[in-house]
């Protein structure tokens, strides 16, 4: 059955528009003109541009700019956007018109159509877009979105990981392990040392990325075209920041200079490269784990991670570390979103950044891949893997570096001497040091205690010989 139109027309003529479709002649258009990924504008964009609009018309209404009649139809209809009721009306792909005109566009018609009735005609234009230019628009809703994503759904993530770790550090305090630099033995360390480094990045992430937040929630709103605030209302800007501050229950201001706000990117490009940073280092971890899962015979097999799903189609009983092993692909996506964005940020010239979709759905998709793999690393791998104690204390016993402990009391040369025959022989260090040393036996379990050594310290004083 052949798909029914109707007819709408913009400033450039009439065209055919699907019979059902919320919007008009000017998403027709896009929809038409960039047929490229097939991927529209993500759900946090459209979301933060309903809001946008929905704040927009509650200061347009205050200000006695628009009419109540129009101002609250125009609002309930933005929100129903901003909470997902309508997303098959936002087809325009990402790959647009660097300013974003088409998505504003596509908003403010799917809006006007909602809100307008028999005896009620809202326009696009003249009231849903009131006090607005897409060159403020975007930029706006670029921030907004990304700020509640990194609000709701990626600090809450990484605080979710960083207790996961910090509750099963605790749990293995008292169990040491080798220690290695350059992927080769080194000096012992706990369990809860070493997941309380990993704990400590995230910390670090997570300042870093709450003090972005801060540059990140100025909004250039009321600046329209291009920073001037033409048609806009004086007080429009600050009132629209209120009201999203109010919708949203996070802290929006009125950008100083919305010039900047307009023509650079450079809060969004900060954002992308404190993930960028997030996802070094959650790749980090996610290797250190495969690592010390390696095996389960032919590598370290410190630990075992749940087994999850069969890992190949000709070895059977083969398991893979497949959660940590996607967490290195989300990694990977992060940093390539952070090299595009990072081009997109100074892709402008003047007065307007024409890369602003880019940014925007690279941003969103950047923290939403960052808070799943965050939050399926700790329930599915750190929550559940099982400690090896066997192995790891037959590999710390057998572990030439232990001899690191003895230099304060018999010197580097005699303590290379001991630890390559240790190594040469395949035997404790003990035993060596208990031929080769002169040191008694008590003396030199005490020196070298790997319990103890986790402490740091200069063992070889305490140690009396």
């Amino acid at each position: 059955m052949p798909e029914s139109f109707r007819i709408e027309h913009d400033s450039m003529g009439e065209l055919q528009v699907p019979a059902d479709a919320l919007w008009g002649a000017q998403t027709q258009r896009a929809v038409q003109n960039f047929p490229i990924s097939g991927r529209p504008m993500p759900r946090g964009f459209i979301r933060a541009l309903g809001l946008v609009k929905a704040a927009a018309a509650e200061s347009n209404g205050g200000l006695g700019l628009l009419p109540e009649r129009l101002a609250t139809p125009i609002r309930g209809a933005a929100l129903a956007v901003a909470d997902g009721a309508h997303d098959a009306h936002f087809p325009i792909d990402i790959y647009q018109t660097g300013s974003g005109t088409s998505s504003n566009m596509n908003a403010n018609e799917v809006i006007a159509t909602l809100a307008s009735t028999r005896s009620r005609k809202v326009h696009p234009n003249d009231h849903v877009n009131l006090g607005q230019s897409s060159n403020d628009v975007i930029p706006t809703a670029l921030r907004v979105g990304a700020v509640l994503a990194v609000e709701e759904d990626l600090l809450p993530a990484i605080a979710h990981l960083r207790r996961t770790i910090d509750r099963r550090g605790r749990g293995l305090k008292k169990v040491v392990k080798t220690g290695r630099t350059h992927l080769m033995d080194a000096m012992p360390l706990t369990f809860a040392q070493e997941f309380g480094a990993w704990s400590s990045q995230l910390g670090s992430a997570r300042a870093r990325i709450e003090d972005a937040l801060k540059r990140l929630r100025r909004l250039p709103i009321g600046g329209t075209a291009i920073g001037t605030g033409i048609n806009a209302e004086p007080r429009f800007g600050a009132r629209v920041c209120v009201a999203l501050s109010k919708q949203t229950r996070v802290r929006f201001t009125s950008a100083e200079d919305k010039f900047e706000g307009i023509a650079a990117q450079d809060d969004a490009v900060e954002m992308s490269g404190q993930l960028n940073a997030l996802a070094v280092a959650l790749m980090k971890i996610a290797n250190d784990l495969r690592w010390m899962n390696a095996g389960p015979l032919a590598g370290l097999g410190e630990v075992e991670l749940p087994a999850l799903q069969p890992g190949s189609s000709i070895m059977p009983g083969k398991v893979n570390p497949v959660i940590p092993e996607a967490t290195c692909m989300v990694c990977a996506q992060v940093m390539g979103h952070h090299t595009a964005i990072t081009v997109a940020g100074q892709s402008g010239n003047f007065q307007l950044n024409v890369m602003l979709p880019l940014i925007a759905a690279n941003l969103l998709d950047s923290i939403q891949l960052l808070a799943n793999a965050s939050r399926l690393l700790a329930d599915t791998v750190i929550d559940g893997l099982q400690v090896r104690r066997d192995l790891i204390a037959s590999a710390l016993d057998r572990n030439p570096i232990l001899v690191t402990a003895l230099n304060p009391v018999i010197g580097y040369e005699k303590g290379a001497a001991i630890a390559k025959r240790a190594y040469a022989e395949g035997r404790p260090v003990l035993e060596i040091a208990l031929e080769d040393s002169g040191l008694d036996e008590k003396t030199l379990r005490a020196l070298l205690d790997p319990e103890a050594l986790t402490r740091g310290g200069i063992h070889g004083k305490a140690g009396g010989g």
